[in-house]
């Protein structure tokens, strides 16, 4: 999954100049293995053609379909703050076929919009939001002391995958997912292996 990103924006850099790629060349490009590469477009495209490879334009829509494929792609965020806000307008979950459709927060009276224009909405109408738009992936960017009571709204509203920023752990059932991101923890592991 996390190649096929890679793969679709050199293969897009090259459309207009290449009408078949090889995933020899293709691995050479990217700096990976050959073999990998096969495995990886074979799983997403099936296989390429003896002495041809693969159809660039062909090779880009399976990629792009692949990545977009399942009902799971649209994501809220619960935390409006600086962070909250940051993740709501990055464009580059789009690259892995996810798109952030909304920000809530307690401190947001009425609806507001974010400087790309997506919605920042009362956390009232979370439950709402998720139940009409099929939400089942929640972020959590809101303080630690915070972060179980929010996790619980996630569940009660369908959500199975959380991205939590919070530093804590929380409790979840078993059906839901939590992946946590410590930024701090990051940090340190860096300044360690310099």
């Amino acid at each position: 999954m996390g190649r096929i990103p890679s793969y679709l924006r050199y293969l897009k850099d090259i459309y207009q100049y290449t009408e078949n790629i090889s995933a020899t060349a293709l691995a050479k490009e990217l700096g990976l293995g050959e073999v990998q590469v096969r495995k990886d477009l074979g799983a997403v495209s099936g296989a390429g053609k003896p002495k041809i490879g693969y159809n660039v334009g062909q090779l880009i829509v399976s990629l792009e379909t692949f990545l977009a494929s399942g009902n799971n792609s649209r994501v809220v965020i619960a935390g409006a703050g600086k962070l909250g806000r940051a993740l709501l307008d990055y464009g580059g979950f789009g690259d892995y076929g996810l798109e952030i459709a909304a920000a809530f927060d307690t401190a947001v009276k009425n609806e507001e919009k974010s400087k790309n224009g997506k919605p920042v909405l009362p956390m009232e109408k979370f439950r709402s939001f998720c139940e009409e738009n099929n939400i089942k992936i929640g972020i959590i960017t809101v303080p630690a002391k915070s972060a179980q009571e929010v996790c619980d709204i996630f569940v009660e509203s369908g959500i199975k995958g959380i991205w939590c920023f919070a530093p804590c752990v929380l409790s979840v059932p078993p059906e839901v997912t939590v992946q946590y991101e410590n930024m701090a923890l990051s940090l340190a592991y860096l300044k360690k292996r310099v």
